[in-house]
């Protein structure tokens, strides 16, 4: 057996003269006359050309090399040149080439359904790219992203475990305790019509391990969650996960800080900076979103000292509104910059987002023009400096509450930010997302969710206000934030068995609910819980970020459909009956028509 001495991406000039010997697949093949045979050879490291001179060559290797097809896996042994044509500046390897005395067949190839060729992808559907996942990874794009994947979570285990964080595995098999999202099941044969749920996130776990004494906690771990499709999910992803007895919110934050810093060094050879903090509050009122996109400006400017005076219906209806808002995005130059399709582009998005409609204005010089200038005209000089706005500006107003005023204007602005080109995409912002609620309310169910889970702590002082005014309770929760993509979240944890049971009992979960559910934890605070909080972050997410791709199933080496399927190994399917009986289940799916 031809064994490789080099990788198809390591010979160089330096090397002209030696012997080497390559592995890997046929890439591209050609015959040049009668004489000459050339081939690209590929690994997971690059191509080397490979030459062939057939006049020269005994029976065996001209019969061989003649043979040769795309995605053959095969072995050469050879003496390395400088290419006669000249070099090849688009590879690294482009200065040389293998001149082939031994050539061994390791595998023939058919005909492939698809070729691992970045050039040609997008032209293949995904399925078929999916369904033949073996090739499509063959691809120096797939082989550079789990290549970084691969850095990534090595880096992950050397930085933390030089912070003490020891590595401990948590159960796969766990109780059922459905809170969001749907868990995966698995029926019990030992304990008929028991059943395990297999983990959407190791929380309670890895606090466990803190009141166990364990201290810092890591784990690259899998995780589970039964959502509906959407494109940007999975059913089951890796997320790295952290716990740190104690510790405060500042404490956290600053390691994961350190982490991203070094992080992005060495993948990207960037550096971060120190990231700021943005409280909850200031990122809903100034970007419309709770995890904002600081690579643009376009700050929504709150227009609520003003918009009741002007007598204009749709500001003072919304004002009516418990916890109302008036917002503005003024676009610098908008007045020529933006079409009137572009506008009513706009107006199609706020109303898809909850807005009735989208009022707008030019800024002139002597006030405003268009749309609802006669209700601004009298208040000119007023609303003009109010808005910051300068003539030429297109000025975008939203009103209503809260939530559907700010989500609305949110989404224009990131709309705004992609279409107007004002997004640096080779920049890094980073963002500390700070001093979020506790709670929202849950008007249809008539109680409060947790806006992180329900073991968040309130931040020190506030914890009174579980008594009192819960909607007014600040967690001890924070997010960090990347180019307007949450990257990481995290908490300090409750460790007093008293506040854990009266924020179950606010989420609407009575004591022997509680007790069914999270008594283990209940228990175990009950037994000298340190103050403890942690952080988790998306792998899939982050490495999707440091790559520059889009799409979560590039970063995955075998991902679900967006309806949850592996179209690779046909998964999920059916099982045999037997298999169901032993297990004392009983499927009620209506059988398929042959």
């Amino acid at each position: 057996m031809i064994k490789r001495t080099h990788s198809c991406g390591d010979l160089r000039d330096s090397d002209t003269g030696a012997s080497a010997r390559l592995c890997g697949w046929v890439n591209t093949y050609r015959e040049q006359g009668k004489g000459l045979v050339f081939l690209d050879l590929r690994d997971r490291a690059g191509l080397t050309q490979v030459v062939c001179d057939l006049e020269d060559s005994d029976s065996e290797l001209v019969e061989i090399a003649r043979g040769l097809r795309r995605e053959d896996c095969i072995g050469v042994e050879g003496k390395v040149r400088l290419r006669d044509g000249g070099a090849n500046d688009k590879l690294e390897t482009g200065a040389i080439e293998l001149v082939a005395e031994r050539i061994q067949v390791f595998s023939k190839s058919k005909t492939p359904p698809i070729l691992p060729d970045d050039h040609e992808a997008d032209k293949i559907s995904e399925d078929k790219r999916l369904e033949y996942r073996y090739i499509d990874l063959r691809r120096p794009s797939m082989q550079n992203i789990l290549r970084t994947r691969s850095q990534v979570t090595r880096i992950v285990r050397d930085h933390f475990g030089n912070e003490g964080f020891l590595e401990v595995e948590t159960p796969f098999l766990i109780k059922s305790s459905p809170e969001g999202a749907r868990d995966f099941i698995v029926p019990s044969r030992q304990y008929p019509g028991q059943w395990y749920a297999l983990p959407q996130s190791p929380q309670i776990f890895k606090q466990i391990l803190m009141i166990s004494g364990c201290d810092r906690y890591l784990q690259i771990v899998r995780c589970f969650r039964d959502e509906d499709p959407r494109a940007d999910r999975q059913a089951e992803f890796t997320q790295v996960d952290l716990e740190m007895s104690f510790v405060d919110r500042q404490d956290v934050m600053d390691i994961m800080g350190s982490f991203a810093t070094r992080l992005w060094q060495e993948i990207l050879g960037v550096d971060i900076g120190n990231i700021p903090q943005m409280s909850w509050h200031d990122a809903m009122e100034d970007y419309g979103i709770d995890r904002p996109d600081l690579r643009f400006d376009l700050k929504l400017v709150d227009c609520g000292d003003w918009a009741g005076d002007i007598g204009f219906r749709v500001f003072d209806d919304a004002l009516a509104k418990p916890n109302p808002r008036v917002k503005a995005i003024v676009i610098p130059g908008g007045a020529e910059k933006m079409t009137r399709k572009q506008i009513d582009g706009l107006d199609a998005l706020a109303k898809q987002f909850g807005a009735g409609g989208l009022p707008v204005t030019k800024v002139t010089a002597d006030g405003f023009a268009t749309g609802i200038a006669k209700f601004l005209a009298p208040h000119a000089d007023r609303v003009r400096e109010a808005l910051g706005a300068k003539e030429g500006d297109l000025v975008l107003f939203g009103a209503d509450t809260f939530d559907t005023c700010l989500k609305v204007m949110g989404e224009l602005r990131l709309k705004l930010g992609r279409d107007l080109g004002l997004i640096d995409d080779a920049a890094w912002k980073f963002l500390w997302v700070v001093d979020f609620p506790m709670f929202e309310r849950d008007e249809e169910a008539g109680r409060w969710k947790a806006i992180h889970h329900p073991f968040t702590s309130p931040m020190p002082g506030e914890e009174s206000k579980l008594q009192t005014a819960p909607g007014d309770c600040i967690s001890a929760g924070y997010d960090l934030v990347c180019n307007g993509s949450e990257i990481a979240g995290g908490s300090v944890r409750i460790h007093d068995q008293a506040i854990q049971a009266k924020v179950f009992e606010l989420l609407g979960l009575d004591g022997d609910t509680a007790k069914l559910k999270f008594g283990f934890l209940l228990d175990a605070l009950q037994y000298g819980a340190p103050p403890h909080g942690g952080i988790a972050f998306g792998l899939d997410r982050l490495v999707m970020l440091l790559v520059g791709t889009n799409n979560i199933r590039d970063v995955i080496a075998f991902p679900k459909t967006q309806t949850g399927q592996d179209l690779m190994s046909n998964a999920p399917g059916p099982v045999d009956a037997e298999q169901l009986e032993e297990l004392f289940v009983a499927s009620t799916a209506p059988e398929e028509e042959d």
